[in-house]
């Protein structure tokens, strides 16, 4: 990485500039680290490893107003963590597995760590908190509380579920990184911000033509490249609303709505089709057959392979 870097994005389809990207930073004892790192204006997940440590401080900056969520993967000694916002240091412990820092980028943080580490570093936009905000009833969120270290138990937690994707193959789409980047930002709305208003939720599903275009973008969508932005745009409604409405409505996320839609597909082509399961996977919007053959067998219990072959027998019997 050069003096100014910026984390480059696993090899996810950007459908604009500003879609939201994951990107895995591996460094090894000889990487060049840099004194400034640099963030896009878009939602962002890095995680970032070193066996070495840091030999100095980093000042992290963003573009555009943001808030910096970190998470550790790994202890680290208290002699060898350290962190700064607006150039004064911050009294901080040991740090244990899945602590959260909740900084605004407005106060440059910097932090300098002299051992090993693994991060998951969030880059959280201020415009879609506030717009999170505005539909949740918050009005205006001015401020965020600062928090170091902190046991934050549901930023632990959805850092869990999206580790094993960070620097896979199959990776999120934009949909499904957008899906949680709301579920983010609503939390860190209720935990940090500052809030004046209290929160006026509409409990509403979406209208019956609402639910019929959301449906066919998906079903023109099946990789989910699509933005949640633009399927709500279709249905005359801000993201965070369309989000809940929608999950009101079909009992799930657009997301998990997706995926299976993509398993009842490839069912539809095994049982009625001599496809291979190749081209069944990238026909029902899989990078591939593995990332098929590992999604079905969570969600139907077994391989592709043995459902289809259990079909056929089932329907040559009858």
């Amino acid at each position: 990485m050069g003096k100014n870097a910026s984390p480059k994005p696993d090899n996810t389809t950007r459908t604009s500039s500003e879609a939201p990207f994951t990107t895995f930073i591996q460094l090894d004892g000889k990487s060049p680290v840099p004194s400034q790192f640099r963030t896009p204006g878009t939602f962002t997940i890095t995680r970032l490893q070193s066996p070495a440590g840091l030999p100095d401080r980093i000042t992290k900056l963003s573009p555009v107003p943001a808030l910096l969520v970190s998470i550790s993967l790994k202890s680290l000694p208290s002699s060898s963590y350290q962190v700064w916002t607006a150039d004064k240091l911050i009294s901080t412990s040991i740090v244990h597995p899945f602590r959260s820092n909740v900084i605004d980028f407005d106060s440059q943080p910097r932090c300098w760590a002299g051992s090993a580490f693994d991060y998951v570093h969030y880059s959280v936009p201020r415009k879609g908190l506030d717009d999170i905000a505005e539909d949740l009833g918050f009005g205006r969120v001015n401020d965020y509380r600062l928090a170091v270290l902190e046991d934050d138990l549901v930023v632990a937690q959805i850092t869990k579920s999206i580790l094993p994707f960070l620097g896979r193959s199959d990776h999120l789409s934009v949909l499904a990184l957008d899906q949680f980047s709301l579920i983010l930002g609503a939390h860190l709305l209720q935990q940090y911000g500052v809030l004046q208003n209290t929160a006026r939720r509409s409990k509403g599903g979406l209208a019956p033509w609402q639910k019929r275009r959301a449906s066919e973008l998906l079903h023109e969508n099946m990789h989910g490249r699509i933005r949640l932005s633009e399927i709500a745009r279709e249905c005359g409604l801000s993201v965070s609303h369309f989000a809940r409405s929608f999950k009101t409505s079909f009992g799930a996320s657009t997301h998990q709505w997706l995926i299976q839609h993509r398993i009842d597909h490839a069912k539809q082509l095994m049982s009625q089709t001599s496809m291979s399961l190749i081209d069944i996977a990238i026909q029902s919007g899989f990078n591939d057959q593995a990332a098929f053959t590992r999604t079905f067998h969570q969600l139907v219990g077994v391989s592709p392979g043995r459902w289809r072959r259990h079909y056929m027998t089932r329907h040559f019997r009858t």
